[in-house]
């Protein structure tokens, strides 16, 4: 698959250069030594990818099977900031289809000319080539400038180009690091879920009913190989060990936090609810959020050596990862200043509190406009501006602010929910820890048997398939909890790991690793559809078990792709109808407190039909603000400060939307997402990347649900 090379040229030598224009920020990096070793390869001229290979295909003389797969998968960009943009690129996707899929995707491959698909095997791989190469890169912007017509010269030349960026990806990191303008850190070496590697019972220290594997997998030696091996490999690349380590997905336990600092770690980062639910257990009195804003000191008991930790602060980390992308940049990045200034009048007094600002490096980028520039800029301008704020790295922090205070316990979990649930505990997670500890039995039994052996070349191949396979990322598509296009092949490639651990030492693989774990593609979790017809009275409250019993259900805490939203405001949306409404319900945290609620305004946007738009808002005491419906701009329908007859909040927000005014007719199709704004700016979107869809109903739409 290509994402490694496409988010190296994408994000990875962008986010790190921006420091040159910005003398007064420091950042810390962090880099997974498996990331690492594939951009090498790519750089190397060692690795290949599918899209490489398609793109590089003569656009004259494509099988039909591939030009098929080419429309099916050149399309993988957010459309509104990574196609819609560039006319050529959105034209093709137009051309195409944009929900074309299966037969339709055939037939229109058969309508595609040679230089549409010339020109589609360049706009994808430009399309994630970053703005500040078209600055930089003359090649690059000439591509950018031209636009269409592209050659197949020009088409290679960006491949060729891509591979250059790869390579320069490491030494700028490492320019960096010399200078003192950043430190980087590294993760375990195939980014694994350390606490669950030394044992998987560890899963339920923060989920005490949690479902387990049938079989305890228990490895600490393997843990502690994949601290080595990352600590040795960072070594060869930065010309020293590493100081700091972020633990995959920030999980950590006692067990771990000991691995980390027996391998020479100075620190090690995770998450605001590790802290608060470690100090839960150590004191009477609730934890302050001041806690956060300084490190500790984790001197466990029964470890020889302290490691210094330091805690995010999620809901600033998660502004950036989920939140601005839709804003204005300068709006965005005055809220995030204002943030910090309420985080400054809230310190303890004389303290000067540090603020952990950690998210994923690359994912959140393409939702930005200019894939994030415009606001990074804005936000390092203000950030450098300020007299008051330092950027600073851990170590340099560490060298003169040593922790003050100790944590005796660590509690076990990781920066999602404080649990490891993403990994464990869903049928095919657990599938795979058992295919898992199968496999590195095999291994074991294997070196027991054959003791000569220990040491030879096949079982070192062995172990390295069983590393990769220990990554996380395996079981972050396992399950409900997130879904992607490729789920499949990730299980494939999964189990063809395992299956070479048994070839390499010269067996047959079980059967089992011919099968399946993923048992079906989700985006996300599901979507329930209504089952019958409502009788919803507006009043904010679900007035009794029936009223919304057969409507259709999303559940937000579930949805996700490669990267997971701990906070959201809304928690659930049912909708459903009768034969003159649709019916929404929110169930939002905005309720429990609504201090703030004049700030939130709800919105539902259709895309079909297209252009209309229900406003709702309430007020303090949670009465209706103002009820509008849209349609193309102008107001169809509006109500201020009018009693619930559209629209109420209590317990929940419940909305009817008359379909007169959405102008719909029988069998006609709505699409529609329901939209969290904060003081005008959208702050939560749902379904997560989807769209609710309903057909207009008629008097028999589910005449069968009675028939015998």
């Amino acid at each position: 698959m290509p994402w490694a090379r496409l988010h190296a040229v994408k994000d990875y030598y962008d986010l790190a250069a921006i420091l040159d224009d910005f003398p007064k920020i420091k950042f810390n990096i962090n880099l997974v030594p498996s990331l690492i070793a594939q951009l090498d390869d790519y750089a190397s001229g060692n690795a290949r990818d599918k899209i490489i290979d398609l793109t590089l295909a003569p656009s004259s003389s494509l099988a039909a099977a591939d030009a098929a797969w080419i429309l099916e998968n050149f399309f993988m960009a957010n459309y509104a900031t990574m196609i819609a943009p560039y006319p050529r690129y959105a034209e093709l996707l137009a051309h195409r289809g944009r929900e074309a899929a299966g037969d339709e995707i055939k037939r229109a491959a058969a309508n595609f000319k040679k230089q549409d698909f010339l020109d589609l095997q360049v706009w994808f791989n430009l399309a994630w080539t970053d703005p500040y190469w078209r600055r930089k890169d003359p090649f690059i912007a000439s591509l950018f400038k031209k636009g269409k017509n592209f050659t197949e010269e020009e088409k290679s030349g960006l491949i060729k180009k891509h591979l250059e960026i790869c390579s320069l990806v490491v030494p700028k990191h490492k320019e960096l690091q010399d200078s003192g303008r950043a430190e980087i850190s590294t993760t375990p070496f195939y980014h694994p879920i350390l606490p669950l590697l030394c044992d998987t019972d560890a899963a339920r220290v923060s989920i005490h009913g949690a479902r387990l594997p049938s079989n305890r997998f228990r490895r600490p030696e393997d843990a502690r190989a994949q601290i080595e091996k990352a600590a040795d490999f960072y070594e060869k690349k930065f010309a020293r060990r590493p100081r700091g380590f972020w633990p995959s997905e920030g999980s950590v336990s006692e067990e771990v936090a000991g691995l980390f600092a027996d391998c020479g770690a100075r620190w090690i980062a995770t998450d605001e609810e590790v802290l608060f639910r470690s100090l839960s257990t150590l004191r009477a009195s609730s934890p302050s959020r001041a806690d956060i804003y300084e490190p500790w000191r984790a001197e466990l008991s029964g470890r020889s050596k302290p490691v210094d930790i330091f805690f995010r602060d999620h809901a600033l980390s998660d502004a950036i990862g989920f939140v601005y992308a839709g804003w204005d940049p300068a709006t965005a990045a005055a809220d995030f200043m204002k943030r910090l200034d309420g985080i400054k009048k809230n310190a303890r007094a004389g303290s000067l509190p540090l603020v952990n600002v950690i998210l994923d490096g690359e994912n959140c980028w393409e939702y930005y406009r200019n894939d994030g520039e415009d606001f990074l800029r804005e936000l390092l301008g203000r950030i450098s501006a300020d007299p008051d704020i330092e950027t600073v790295t851990y170590s340099d922090y560490l060298d003169k602010h040593p922790p003050t205070r100790k944590l005796s316990r660590l509690h076990a979990g990781s920066w999602i929910n404080a649990n490891f649930a993403i990994w464990i505990g869903h049928d095919e997670d657990n599938a795979s820890w058992d295919r898992l500890y199968e496999a590195r039995e095999f291994i074991a039994g294997h070196v027991r048997d054959n003791p000569a052996h220990a040491a030879a070349p096949e079982v070192s191949r062995a172990m390295e398939h069983l590393y990769a396979a220990e990554g996380s990322d395996w079981n972050w598509w396992y399950g409900d909890d997130h879904g992607s296009a490729q789920d499949s092949m990730f299980d494939s490639l999964y189990r063809a790991h395992l299956k070479k651990i048994y070839e390499t030492l010269g067996a047959k693989p079980p059967e089992n690793l011919n099968i399946a774990i993923k048992t079906g593609h989700r985006a996300g979790p599901p979507i329930l559809e209504p089952a019958d017809f409502l009788s919803v009275k507006i009043d904010g409250v679900a007035t009794n078990y029936y009223e919304w019993l057969a409507a259709g259900f999303y559940q937000t805490g579930l949805a996700g792709g490669s990267m997971h939203q701990v906070e959201s405001s809304i928690k659930a949306v049912y909708y459903g109808f009768d034969l003159s409404n649709l019916y929404i319900r929110i169930d939002s945290n905005l309720l429990k407190d609504p201090d703030k609620l004049s700030q939130y305004e709800f919105r539902v946007k259709f895309m079909n039909p297209d252009g209309v738009v229900a406003r709702v808002s309430f007020a303090t005491d949670k009465t209706l603000h103002n009820y509008a419906m849209e349609r193309a701009g102008k107001d169809i329908l509006t109500l201020h400060n009018a009693p619930g007859t559209f629209a109420a909040a209590s317990k929940v927000v419940e909305l009817s939307l008359p379909f007169e005014f959405l102008g719909t007719s029988e069998g006609e199709k709505l699409d529609f997402a329901v939209i969290l704004l904060e003081n005008g700016n959208e702050i939560e979107r749902w379904p997560y990347q989807r769209v609710f869809s309903i057909r207009h109903p008629s008097k028999d739409e589910f005449s069968n649900n009675w028939s015998v």
